[in-house]
């Protein structure tokens, strides 16, 4: 009850502030923040994995995102706004159309072990051996099923791109109390994923790393109400880079991939000033 009375004020004074405000909700000085979700989509990649006992690399891995399935408490409640795939961004307007923001993208990544009921077979080239599996071999371009016994991979809490996006908004359709927008931008970040792995006979790893980097470009359309909350509509498109990925507890395990990603996101937000100082309208 507290929460959501907190959540009640809080909407009560942005309404009336909103609403007392009569300027350009993208003008030089403003501030924006939005929450919301995402869905992911992955090229496949080739994963190189080495270590003491084995250095081998599996080409063309699969991999889907993983949304939580929609339930209230899981997509609104303050200690469960973290389980499924989000996106947060605060961001300042340093023109009237400009903004530089700084942003969470969490997203999902997992390798397929099953498609359609059937084990995922890729290539793999390298060596494993003295890890006292049925895997123990030297492989050139040979077929190998991704068992879990053999291999589970995910970066599922998860693959966070953290990063920092410039981008530009302008208003296509406006009437006082409502405005359509469009904007569009690029950025770049790290890549901070809790890797969830199981190899060979490896207990579970799933630990944070920063494991590499990513860039993006993102259009979105977006409509604001009363000058101030919005909802946007979003696509980002990018790379993905990771040289560093943690697979076990021995740090000379590691692995590494590449991969373009496609990310489609609902948010809302809204958009607001600091400063006590308010100018004339528009």
């Amino acid at each position: 009850m507290k929460t959501l009375f907190s959540i009640l004020l809080l909407t009560i004074s942005l309404t009336t502030y909103c609403q007392l405000v009569k300027e350009n909700p993208y003008k030089k000085g403003n501030f924006f923040a939005y929450w919301g979700w995402n869905r992911d989509a992955y090229t496949t990649s080739d994963i190189r994995f080495h270590g003491t006992n084995y250095d081998f690399t599996l080409q063309n891995v699969i991999a889907k995102d993983r949304q939580s399935p929609f339930n209230f408490r899981t997509y609104f409640s303050p200690t469960k706004l973290t389980i499924p795939q989000y996106n947060f961004r605060i961001g300042y307007y340093i023109t009237d159309h400009y903004s530089i923001s700084l942003g969470a993208d969490h997203m999902k990544y997992v390798m397929q072990n099953t498609i359609d009921n059937v084990a995922q077979e890729v290539a793999i080239s390298g060596y494993i051996e003295n890890t006292g599996t049925a895997y123990d071999d030297t492989y050139d371009n040979d077929t190998i099923a991704l068992n879990p016994d053999f291999l589970m991979f995910e970066h599922t809490d998860g693959l966070n791109y953290e990063n920092i996006e410039f981008r530009r908004l302008d208003v296509l359709f406006g009437r006082k109390n409502f405005a359509f927008s469009a904007t569009e931008g690029l950025g770049a970040g790290v890549l901070v994923p809790r890797t969830n792995t199981t190899l060979l006979n490896n207990a579970r790893y799933d630990e944070f790393h920063l494991a590499g980097y990513g860039t993006g470009l993102v259009i979105g359309l977006n409509m604001t109400f009363f000058k101030c909350f919005f909802i946007q509509s979003e696509w980002k498109g990018g790379f993905i880079h990771m040289p560093d990925i943690r697979t076990t507890m021995h740090k000379e395990d590691r692995a590494s991939q590449h991969f373009w990603f496609s990310q489609y996101n609902i948010v809302f937000g809204a958009n607001f000033k600091i400063t006590g100082k308010k100018d004339k309208a528009n």
